[in-house]
């Protein structure tokens, strides 16, 4: 008997007023997966995340983690079950240091200082951070603060990890070090889904590509199959990927 997926969103619906951001959306996530969600700007994926997470819960439909129902839950609950997410636009904590804004995440499973200063320390250590640690998280690059919120979801240690355009704004060698980075954090046993636009990240990274537009779920399999698919590139990604059929 096959193992239940560890994230199974069945028929998600999310309207904001007339606008239905999501519609009917459903997909599973098994343990040790890396899914990407792509589609156009404003086709609903970042309301997606926020659906799972608990930051706006759906008007209809159910997010159900390893087994349990956790479509009503607070953000703060889900967290603590294991799934930890970062967002569009970059969130840091600006008044505090890379050492403390990692902190803040590790004190969601310790209650001592030293426990979540050392946490802290092994999650920055992880992500290329360490030197860091002690600068200003305003005083960060972009690409350093992506990593920055990346380590402050670590800390949480999920067992699910949902990054919403992680590598947006990179440069090629950062975007190498982000993809390698990810891959690692896999390797540790977390499971990641990835909303993101650059396509070299979804080619490399996935394992599975989800596509959204207007809302629905349009296309779901593997990332070579997806990106030569009429709808996807129709809807997403233009003529430049047709020609490489």
């Amino acid at each position: 008997m096959s193992a239940a997926p560890l994230l199974d969103v069945r028929g998600v619906t999310k309207r904001f007023g007339g606008l239905l951001a999501n519609d009917d959306v459903s997909f599973t996530v098994s343990e040790g997966e890396i899914v990407s969600i792509i589609g156009p700007n404003g086709a609903g994926k970042s309301t997606l995340f926020n659906c799972v997470t608990g930051f706006s819960p759906p008007n209809a439909g159910h997010v159900l983690y390893g087994g349990r129902d956790i479509t009503r839950l607070a953000a703060d609950r889900i967290c603590k079950l294991g799934i930890a997410r970062t967002f569009q636009i970059v969130q840091v904590i600006t008044d505090m240091t890379v050492l403390e804004n990692v902190m803040t995440g590790a004190f969601l499973r310790s209650v001592r200082n030293g426990a979540a200063h050392e946490k802290a320390e092994e999650v920055l250590r992880f992500a290329g951070l360490h030197e860091k640690r002690d600068a200003a998280a305003t005083s960060l690059t972009i690409e350093a603060k992506k990593r920055l919120e990346v380590s402050m979801a670590l800390a949480t240690q999920p067992r699910l990890l949902m990054l919403d355009e992680s590598m947006a704004g990179l440069n090629p060698v950062e975007l190498r070090g982000m993809i390698d980075l990810l891959r690692r954090v896999r390797a540790n046993g977390v499971t990641l889904v990835i909303v993101e636009h650059v396509m070299e990240a979804v080619m490399e990274l996935s394992d599975r590509v989800i596509v959204i537009n207007s809302g629905k779920k349009i296309v779901e399999g593997p990332p070579k199959e997806v990106v030569m698919n009429p709808q996807v590139i129709q809807a997403y990604l233009g003529d430049r990927y047709r020609a490489r059929g």
